[in-house]
C-alpha cells in the first residue's frame, strides 16, 4: 500500500517510543501524604490502606529515610492529635503534632519540602471541618481559625499550606493573613474542587476524622457536578491560589483536563485512599499486575492534565523511574 502516513513507525522500539512519548512523569512533582500521630515509639499500619503508616515524630525516621533515598523530597503532612475539642484548637497549638513535625523534618531532613494539610477535621471533637454553629458549619467563622492554622504552620517551617476545607473565601482571608504575618512567600495550594466522595473511607480511618453526624456535603462538591469544580477553581485563583488541586483523581480526569485548560497556574491532583486501598486489594487477590496499574493510573493523571500528584504510591512510582519502567 501506498501509505504516506504509518503513525506505526513511531512504535517500533523501546527507545523510539521513550523518544516521544507526549506525558512524562518525574519524580520533583510526586509528593507523598505523611500521618504524624501524637505519641512516642509509634509506627501503625493503617489496616485499610496496606503498606501506609502512622508515626510518632521519634519513629518519622522509618519513612523519611525511605523518602529522601528514593529521591521523593516533598510531603503532604497531616496531624492526628492526642486530644480534640469543639474548636480543634490543637491545630494551631505552637507545640502541635504538625507544628513539632515539621521542626523535626526541616532539622533532620532540610532538603524535604514540607506542605501542610490545612483543615480542622483531623482536629475537631465532632469531626466536621470547621467551626459549628447547632449542626451546621459557620463558613466565615472558620476562616479566622484556619488563617491561625496556616500562620502557625508557617511559624513552625511549613514551605507551603494546602487548605482542604472548601470553605467559601478562605484563600482570599488566608493569604491576607499569611502575608500580614510575614509569610507573603509561603505559597497556597488551594483544595479547589474537592467532591464528597466515597473514595475517602479509608483516609477517615488513617487521620481520625470521620464525622460525628451527619456528612460534608454542604461544604464539599457533588460529584455530579462539572461546572461548578471550574467556578471553584476560578475563584481560587482569584483569591491568591498559587497552585489549585483536583480531588479524587482517577473519577475526575475530565475536571482535572478542564481546570488544567483554562488555568496558567500548576494543577495538582490528588490520588486519594479509597484508589490506592483498591490497587493493593486487586492485586491482592490476583486480579491485576499491580505495578503495571501504578502506572497506568499515575500517567492517566498526568495525562489529564495534571503537573503534581500527590500519591501514596510516590515510592514505587520513583522506583519504576530509575528503572525506566515509567518516565
Amino acid at each position: 500500500m501506498d501509505l504516506l502516513y504509518r503513525p506505526r513507525r513511531l512504535r517500533t522500539s523501546d527507545t523510539l517510543r521513550k523518544m516521544v512519548r507526549e506525558t512524562r512523569v518525574s519524580k520533583e512533582s510526586l509528593i507523598y501524604p505523611l500521618f504524624a500521630v501524637d505519641g512516642e515509639g509509634i509506627v501503625e499500619e493503617i489496616s485499610s490502606m496496606e503498606g501506609q503508616y502512622r508515626y510518632s515524630v521519634d519513629r518519622l525516621s522509618l519513612i523519611m529515610d525511605r523518602l529522601v533515598a528514593a529521591g521523593v523530597k516533598k510531603v503532604l503532612l497531616f496531624g492526628i492529635p492526642e486530644h480534640k475539642d469543639a474548636c480543634g484548637s490543637q491545630a494551631y497549638e505552637e507545640d502541635g503534632i504538625v507544628q513539632r513535625t515539621i521542626r523535626y523534618i526541616k532539622e533532620n531532613y532540610p532538603s524535604v519540602y514540607i506542605i501542610t494539610d490545612v483543615c480542622m477535621c483531623e482536629y475537631t471533637s465532632h469531626g466536621h471541618c470547621g467551626i459549628l454553629c447547632g449542626e451546621t458549619v459557620d463558613n466565615d467563622k472558620t476562616l479566622a481559625y484556619l488563617n491561625r492554622i496556616a500562620v502557625s504552620h508557617a511559624r513552625a517551617g511549613a514551605d507551603m499550606v494546602a487548605p482542604s476545607d472548601m470553605m467559601d473565601g478562605r484563600i482570599g482571608s488566608m493569604r491576607e493573613a499569611l502575608d500580614e504575618a510575614g509569610f507573603s512567600e509561603v505559597p497556597i495550594m488551594a483544595y479547589s474542587a474537592k467532591y464528597a466522595s466515597a473514595f475517602y473511607g479509608p483516609f477517615r480511618e488513617a487521620a481520625g476524622s470521620a464525622p460525628a453526624f451527619g456528612d460534608r456535603k454542604s461544604y464539599q462538591m457533588d460529584y455530579h457536578n462539572r461546572k461548578e469544580a471550574l467556578k471553584e477553581a476560578e475563584l481560587d485563583a482569584a483569591e491568591g491560589a498559587d497552585i489549585i488541586m483536583v480531588k479524587p483523581a482517577l473519577s475526575y480526569l475530565d475536571i482535572i483536563r478542564e481546570v488544567a485548560d483554562r488555568h496558567d497556574i500548576p494543577v495538582a491532583a490528588y490520588s486519594v485512599s479509597g484508589e490506592y486501598a483498591m490497587i493493593k486489594a486487586a492485586s491482592k487477590a490476583g486480579f491485576i499486575d499491580e505495578e503495571k496499574i501504578i502506572c497506568e493510573s499515575a500517567i492517566s493523571i498526568y495525562r489529564a492534565g495534571a503537573n503534581i500528584l500527590i500519591t501514596y504510591f510516590a515510592i514505587e512510582l520513583a522506583g519504576f523511574i530509575d528503572e525506566g519502567k515509567i518516565g
